[in-house]
C-alpha cells in the first residue's frame, strides 16, 4: 500500500478532500520520522512500535567483485508488531 492509496482510502472512509488526506498521512509520516531522528521510539498501541537501532560497522563483500570492503556503522528503523496485531493477522492467514 502506498501513501497515496492510503489517503484514498481515509478519502472513502471519511468523506474529506483527498488533498486534505494526503497532508494529514504525510504530516503523520512526518512526525514518526522526526521522532525516530531525535531517537525516541514510537509505539502506536494495539499497532506496534517503531524504534531506532544503531548497527555496528562490518566486514562485507562486493559481491560483483568479491572483494572485502567496510559496511559502515548505521542507523536502521525496527518494527515490531503488537501481539494483537500479530494475533489478528494469524486469524485472517489461517481463515483463507
Amino acid at each position: 500500500m502506498t501513501k497515496k492509496e492510503l489517503a484514498d482510502v481515509i478519502h472513502e472512509k471519511i468523506g474529506i478532500s483527498r488533498r486534505e488526506c494526503a497532508e494529514i498521512v504525510d504530516f503523520f509520516f512526518n512526525i514518526v520520522k522526526e521522532k525516530l531522528a531525535r531517537g525516541e521510539r514510537v509505539q502506536i498501541r494495539g499497532f506496534g512500535s517503531f524504534r531506532l537501532q544503531k548497527r555496528k560497522a562490518r566486514k562485507g563483500r562486493n559481491p560483483t567483485t568479491g572483494d572485502a570492503i567496510v559496511i559502515a556503522d548505521r542507523n536502521v528503523v525496527t518494527f515490531k508488531p503488537s501481539r494483537f496485531l500479530r494475533d489478528s493477522i494469524n486469524e485472517l492467514s489461517v481463515g483463507e
